[in-house]
């Protein structure tokens, strides 16, 4: 119970400190989408969009784009199309040259605490390496690496539990066996199981809760990443591959373009092998909560695969990135303590 309400408490924080991605909408409410993405635009992005479609849509609809930052500068002068008043009060559009302020950690002041420490900084990392590579897709994978293996020193002792519980596992069985037919309403030796359950945890260095510390980690990762996304015109309006990083792949699939489900296969068995390798970390003392636990896994990877319909190529290929990277971990952990 005590365990469940912390669970609770962190998905409540979560969301508390989380920003907003506040949708476009048009002026009888209803979302804005590109038609060439399938995409609903997001109405405070971080950075001016540069596709066309994107442009007319924001300015259409109320969006001051022009008082935003360029997603990125390649030069110090760029030419732009801006209104001119003439003397005789007309106004004219002219292309002129302006300077290019690119978008920093700083731009557009504090908006909050979240958006402010996590958002702005991932949305940053992302566009500098997709500058530094000339492709966004390529940042957003670059950065999710680098996310990862700086987190690599506290996912591996998580993965590390496994290990430690196969030890371990031996003297928790006999545990189990010892007071399997003790009246299990006895405070006093439920209490007595429970240090001697405690004492195995100390002999080898098992640490009951640390199994879902990455399963915390990806979750507020995941929200991070998606409002960096979809904040960002550089990154949705950009390709990878074959891919539109804005599309989802239900759109893709419903304009007939057939490849986008490689998409969802990737995330699906990504994911599958991702959780069963999490699963495998985690302690279970008994059959039952071994049951549980598989259940849940399955659960979560049920819902995960039919959400890839619905989040934007990027978003999947992050989460298939950071999930090969768990894979991997876990391999390596395993071959590690052998």
């Amino acid at each position: 119970m005590k365990k469940n309400k912390k669970i609770i408490l962190l998905f409540v924080l979560v969301f508390l400190l989380t920003g907003c991605t506040k949708t476009l909408k048009d002026k009888d409410k209803k979302a804005v989408i590109n038609e060439i993405t399938g995409q609903n635009l997001t109405e405070n992005i971080l950075c001016r969009p540069t596709e066309e479609e994107s442009i007319k849509l924001y300015k259409e609809n109320g969006v001051d784009i022009d008082s935003l930052p360029y997603c990125s500068c390649d030069t110090k002068k760029i030419k732009e199309e801006v209104e001119v008043t003439l003397e005789d009060g007309t106004i004219q559009t002219e292309t002129k040259e302006v300077d290019c302020k690119s978008f920093k950690i700083t731009s557009g002041g504090y908006e909050g605490l979240w958006t402010t420490i996590f958002v702005k900084p991932l949305a940053y990392v992302i566009l500098f390496f997709g500058r530094l590579t000339k492709n966004y897709g390529l940042g957003l994978i670059i950065t999710t690496l680098l996310i990862r293996l700086i987190a690599y020193p506290i996912t591996r002792k998580t993965a590390m539990q496994s290990e430690y519980m196969k030890k371990a596992q031996p003297e928790m069985e006999k545990i189990e066996k010892k007071y399997a037919n003790k009246n299990q309403n006895d405070r006093d030796i439920m209490m007595q199981k429970s240090q001697e359950m405690m004492m195995v945890y100390k002999k080898y260095n098992v640490n009951p809760i640390s199994g879902c510390l990455m399963s915390f980690l990806q979750l507020p990762l995941f929200i991070a990443f998606l409002e960096a996304i979809n904040r960002v015109p550089a990154i949705f309006e950009g390709k990878f591959l074959v891919y539109h990083l804005g599309t989802t792949p239900l759109t893709g699939l419903k304009t007939g373009i057939w490849w986008y489900i490689v998409i969802i296969l990737a995330t699906a068995v990504s994911t599958y092998f991702s959780f069963k390798a999490t699963r495998s970390d985690q302690i279970a003392t008994n059959k039952e909560m071994e049951r549980q636990q598989k259940m849940m896994t399955n659960m979560f990877s049920i819902m995960i695969i039919g959400m890839s319909f619905f989040m934007t190529t990027a978003l999947n290929i992050y989460w298939v990135v950071s999930n090969l990277f768990t894979i991997l971990q876990n391999l390596i952990v395993r071959r590690s303590s052998k």
